[in-house]
């Protein structure tokens, strides 16, 4: 699997998450454990194991919209996967400082999230910082030739 398809299917379970995360079902409710944060609204565990609130859901689907866009190209996807590399790196470090696990009592960062964000990020590096096998780089150059790398509207 390459970056191309390692941003497409970030992109469908990253849109998929942070759609659960608005069905209530889905959502098991936080119960007094864990910090206070300031945004409650939609605040819970998804599948009873991940905290999540309103704003960490649409984070998730902004990441999956921005897989599944730079799904397109080689360069923008495997930029995607550094980027994705970098974020959830730092979220995962952010979600072991007490004062930084619920991103200033924004976003609920804490628990079983930190494993999760490690993990991704480590996912996410290797597609992202691999070197390009002979098959990417051929992709790679076939965009630039016709065109298709360009930016467009």
């Amino acid at each position: 699997m390459g970056a191309r398809y390692f941003a497409l299917i970030c992109g469908i379970v990253f849109l998929l998450v942070g759609l659960f995360g608005f069905i209530p079902g889905m959502v098991a409710s936080p119960g007094t454990a864990g910090p206070a944060l300031a945004v409650k609204v939609g605040y819970g565990y998804l599948l009873k194991a991940f905290a999540v609130n309103l704003l960490h859901n649409i984070v998730h689907i902004a990441v999956g919209i921005a897989g599944l866009v730079s799904y397109r190209t080689y360069i923008r996807s495997r930029n995607y996967a550094r980027g994705l590399a970098i974020f959830y790196g730092v979220l995962a470090v952010m979600g072991l400082l007490p004062v930084l696990n619920t991103v200033f009592g924004l976003i609920p960062i804490f628990g079983n999230d930190v494993w999760l964000h490690a993990i991704t990020a480590l996912i996410a590096a290797y597609f992202g910082f691999k070197t390009p096998s002979p098959a990417d780089i051929r992709e790679h150059e076939r965009e630039m030739v016709t065109g298709r790398y360009r930016d467009r509207l």
